[in-house]
């Protein structure tokens, strides 16, 4: 499973997910469902505009986490 860590990175930015739309130019469906975690897929240039408004790498804003079966 991979993890999403938005929520945290917005947290510690107090930024709402309308103002991540806003300077990043991603539509605010995209926002939403990385900071739910219920999406399904992701492009390259969103991971790009996301690691560049937060000053990080993508491991800080994705990670791995294995299934516990």
């Amino acid at each position: 499973m991979i993890k999403c860590h938005l929520s945290k990175l917005m947290g510690e930015k107090k930024l709402k997910g309308s103002e991540v739309a806003r300077l990043t130019g991603l539509h605010r469906n995209t926002i939403t469902l990385l900071y739910k975690e219920t999406a399904t897929r992701v492009d390259l240039e969103t991971i790009d505009k996301l690691c560049a408004l937060f000053d990080c790498k993508v491991e800080d804003l994705l990670e791995y986490a294995p299934n516990e079966s």
